[in-house]
């Protein structure tokens, strides 16, 4: 009998907006059998958000991190303008 992927168990997880919870959604797809199809197929249909094949979908572009709710820190926001010393 095949095992159920990831997504299928909490797909409410791969739509999360806590950072913490796409941090765990997008590893839950590293060893999914499906993650390359997924991937693939999230592209070409372009997708708007959520997490697919493993990669993060904000406004239909891949995007590294989900940023929290908010304003920046300025310590973050200061080492994005200007680099670590």
């Amino acid at each position: 009998m095949p095992t159920a992927l990831a997504c299928s168990t909490d797909p409410d997880l791969f739509f999360a907006e806590s950072p913490g919870d796409v941090t765990r959604a997008k590893a839950l797809c590293q060893d999914c059998p499906a993650r390359a199809a997924c991937l693939a197929d999230a592209l070409d249909r372009g997708e708007p958000w959520g997490v697919w094949g493993g990669e993060l979908f904000l406004n239909g572009v891949v995007v590294r991190d989900k940023r929290a709710r908010g304003r920046p820190r300025k310590s973050e926001l200061c080492l994005s303008l200007f680099g670590a010393s």
